[in-house]
């Protein structure tokens, strides 16, 4: 399988992309208009979703939300919305790794965004954003995770003599996963507090096994687009898991967690090291949110026993129907959306932006500020994104495959499987997607 990366992001992000700073921009006149909208909902993502009411100012239009779930939920909605014949909006939420299952049903974006508003993007994310040609998707902020902890954990003596007397080796935040399993067995003392925590279910947990896969040494398919994911390495990367779960070394409702739940759960301060996207840095050291405010420290995501660190990735995106009604006002929404200002405004979030300069002004800003924090989440993403990232198998079999492997993994993480017979059976179904699909 090629190992689809974004090593080449940095570089490129560090150089300003024709961007100038923000100017007054015309999106249009659309009195009288109503845009309907399918949005990804959640708590990192909806600060920008307090811009819009500047679009309806400035154009006269009126944005109507029919949805604002989770990214799986609404992926559901819209095949069901495909499969009725149903697709009587315009703008959507997309993602890199969900785009290429949809078909035509997204149009080329290059036709309807300026040039201009495009040079401003890192070249790399407009290429992942791109199926069969064509650019279907224009991208809001990028992933990858990194992990979070608590400091004073690590800080406490009476837990560095007890873990050195443990395990044989000094207390530190983690290099490799084996050191994660290790720390979080240590620092685990269920039900009131958890050495870590994992999403369980839906892609999210496929793709948090496909990074230990790879981190392993092994990878999801061969270069005939067998699946190999049943591998040694494999078994290792599942067994993460499953040793974590049997041990209550993670909450036992991990099985049916998503990315709220993993949020949320490390901002309570009941869990000691979290794997999070930089969405969260925010929220995770904002007092009024968060229980560990001020006292977490970050790091690049640790390395498997192949001396790989995990790192899947992809973007966040807006797309826009080829049914929609106003195409042009539609291209206003989605490039307002992405533009310097609301880029900006993400960005402080932690969110990682897609356009060039507002990682280095987000930077500047936050160092003149004295905000410490978010220099060293910028920092560390950008070190991430330049050297770990990796996206899935950029396919529109992708979110089949995944669907016939997390209920396997789930059934192996509670114990009704073992790990081999849960990758055994998965990879079985998996092979079959692929033989429908007419690559084997």
């Amino acid at each position: 399988m090629p190992k689809l990366t974004m090593k080449a992001m940095l570089a490129t992000a560090l150089v300003p992309l024709m961007a100038m700073p923000a100017v007054a921009a015309d999106y249009g006149d659309f009195s009288g208009y109503t845009l309907r909208v399918k949005l990804i909902g959640g708590a990192q993502y909806e600060p920008l979703y307090a811009e819009i009411s500047k679009w309806e100012e400035m154009t006269g239009a009126t944005v109507e939300i029919l949805s604002r779930k989770n990214h799986f939920e609404l992926d559901r909605e819209i095949k069901q919305d495909i499969a009725a014949g149903t697709l009587d909006w315009c703008v959507g939420s997309n993602h890199t790794s969900f785009a290429p299952q949809y078909g035509s049903i997204y149009t080329d974006l290059s036709a309807i965004v300026s040039e201009e508003t495009l040079a401003g993007f890192v070249p790399l994310v407009l290429e992942h954003g791109t199926v069969d040609g064509r650019l279907v998707q224009l991208p809001r902020h990028s992933d990858v995770s990194n992990l979070f902890y608590i400091k004073s954990l690590y800080e406490d003596a009476e837990n560095q003599a007890g873990f050195k007397a443990e395990y044989g080796y000094d207390l530190m935040p983690p290099e490799t996963w084996a050191q994660v399993k290790d720390q979080a067995m240590f620092f685990a003392n269920p039900p009131d507090f958890f050495g870590t925590q994992f999403v369980g279910k839906d892609e999210a947990i496929t793709g948090r096994f496909y990074e230990m896969l790879v981190a392993e040494g092994g990878a999801l398919f061969s270069d005939d687009w067998e699946p190999t994911f049943n591998s040694e390495a494999g078994v290792r990367a599942l067994s993460f898991f499953v040793d974590l779960y049997k041990a209550g070394a993670v909450p036992v409702g991990v099985p049916n967690y998503l990315w709220d739940d993993t949020g949320l759960g490390f901002a309570s301060g009941t869990v000691a090291m979290n794997l999070d996207w930089g969405g969260w840095s925010a929220f995770f050291n904002d007092p009024a949110n968060s229980k560990v405010a001020g006292d977490i420290g970050l790091i690049r995501a640790p390395k498997g026993s192949a001396g790989i660190r995990t790192g899947w990735s992809g973007s966040h995106t807006f797309s826009v129907t080829e049914s929609c009604d106003n195409k042009e006002a539609a291209a206003s929404f989605v490039t307002f959306l992405t533009d310097y200002d609301r880029q900006m405004v993400e960005a402080r979030k932690g969110l990682l932006p897609t356009r060039g300069q507002v990682w280095d002004d987000a930077k500047a800003e936050f160092s003149a500020s004295g905000n410490d924090f978010l220099v060293t989440v910028f920092e560390t993403y950008q070190a991430s994104m330049a050297e770990d990232a990796f996206t899935p198998p950029l396919i529109p079999e992708w979110i089949e495959v995944s669907n016939a492997l997390w209920p396997k993994l789930q059934a192996a993480m509670v114990g009704d499987m073992t790990p081999q017979e849960a990758l055994d059976e998965a990879a079985e179904e998996a092979l079959l997607v692929m033989e429908d699909a007419g690559y084997r």
